[in-house]
């Protein structure tokens, strides 16, 4: 790796996450992650720093951020629960500028619809779905949306994911614009890409979607 650089992981813990920080430190980057509960954390890395703390706290997201270049937006909550994606991508965005980062990358559900798509008939039914039966996470999701597209400050790539299965199994991934292209992807897939494709500009203020 030509230039020294750190990544800021939130939603380190969660099922695409902790592959990310295994793949980008296999890739030469160090890691900074964030846990409410350090000691659940079973990989360890001289390369990786656990910061302790909440998502909502903006003295910890100063503190995970310290020193970092990148910063990789995985949070995710059970679908039950009031939803702060689009408060925490704020917050995110707020302190990165404070701190002059200038790379972030986050993820979203394919049910997120936005301008310029176009979805298949099964893919538009499946989106209408999600805002049938979880209408506050898909506003709230449509909100974080427009608060990174109205970002013309920080580079950020918002990526579109299919249902996401635990599997080490690697295979090719698809790229759309304006429709997801599979209705699968493995968790291990989206880190390695999402790491291949960290200063990849092609991707820079837009959504696409992968799957396999």
């Amino acid at each position: 790796m030509g230039n020294y650089k750190k990544i800021a992981i939130i939603g380190g813990t969660g099922r695409v996450g902790k592959h990310l920080a295994m793949e980008a430190i296999q890739q030469g980057y160090y890691v900074r992650m964030l846990a409410r509960n350090p000691e659940k954390i079973s990989y360890k890395n001289e390369k990786m720093d656990i910061v302790k703390g909440q998502i909502q706290d903006i003295n910890t997201i100063r503190e995970l951020f310290k020193d970092c270049n990148i910063v990789i937006n995985t949070f995710g909550q059970p679908a039950k629960d009031d939803p702060i994606y689009s408060k925490v991508t704020t917050t995110i965005l707020d302190v990165m500028q404070d701190l002059n980062i200038n790379r972030y990358i986050g993820v979203s559900g394919g049910s997120l619809t936005i301008d310029g798509d176009k979805k298949s008939l099964l893919n538009r039914v499946g989106a209408k779905l999600f805002e049938v039966l979880f209408p506050k996470m898909m506003e709230d999701k449509k909100l974080e949306w427009k608060i990174l597209s109205n970002n013309k400050n920080i580079k950020w790539t918002l990526f579109r994911l299919p249902f996401v299965k635990d599997s080490l199994t690697s295979k090719s991934i698809k790229v759309g614009q304006t429709d997801m292209p599979g209705t699968k992807i493995t968790n291990q897939d989206i880190a390695a890409f999402i790491i291949k494709h960290l200063d990849d500009p092609q991707f820079i203020h837009k959504s696409p979607f992968i799957s396999h």
